[in-house]
């Protein structure tokens, strides 16, 4: 019996080991806590916020660059915003001693591409800067702007397909949705959970777009 019942121990403390084993393998391999843009508000919160914002007509232009938003700028060590969003929302990413992302993958959200360069890959403001100042950062801070433009907070910041970044522009949700449209209703949320944290406004046009979006989330 005591031959019978020392297997036992020992078949017992090798199925121990291995549950060890894998649940330590699955805690080194599991992607980061925040392995993508900061969770947006659910599309019941988004309707709620959207509803409560009074549209009204988009201002003026004028006035408005780039560098009013000072970007991107360094958020610890060697690493810029730009880095460390790269850094975020991709997998095996790995960087060298400048913060430069030198190896990875990412997948864009906005249409669906794998890409292995991070140079291929552009950060997009979720919210435009030049749409942000049409709809009221034109009477912020420099200060106030440049925590938007960098802001890793809110869901403002995605690493996508450089082009597909670059054909949306400052065009707001009437004018431009992703083409993937499984991640349409993320995007909405993430634009209307943005706008609201800022107090930024929306024209008629960008709230019925956002409303369409969302009523099918």
């Amino acid at each position: 019996m005591s031959g019978v019942y020392a297997r036992r121990i020992a078949r017992l403390s090798a199925l121990t080991a291995s549950a060890a084993l894998l649940a330590t393998a699955s805690l080194l391999t599991a992607p980061g806590a925040q392995a993508a843009p900061p969770t947006p508000v659910s599309a019941a919160t988004a309707r709620s916020y959207l509803a409560a914002m009074n549209a009204i007509p988009e201002g003026s232009s004028d006035g408005y660059s780039r560098s009013k938003f000072p970007h991107w700028i360094t958020q610890s060590g060697t690493c810029n915003t730009r880095e460390v969003v790269l850094k975020r929302d991709g997998t095996n990413v790995v960087t060298d001693s400048s913060c430069a992302a030198t190896s990875g993958s990412w997948y864009s959200e906005y249409d669906g591409a794998t890409w292995t360069a991070a140079a291929d890959l552009d950060i997009d403001h979720v919210v435009p800067l030049a749409e942000a100042w049409r709809s009221g950062a034109s009477s912020w801070t420099t200060a106030q702007r440049q925590g938007f433009a960098n802001d890793l907070t809110r869901p403002q910041l995605i690493a996508v397909t450089d082009n597909v970044n670059q054909a949306k522009g400052d065009k707001d949700p009437a004018e431009w949705l992703p083409s993937r449209t499984a991640y349409r209703c993320t995007y909405a949320r993430m634009w209307v959970d943005v706008k609201h944290y800022y107090n930024l406004t929306v024209d008629s046009a960008e709230k019925s777009a956002l409303q369409s979006v969302l009523n099918g989330c």
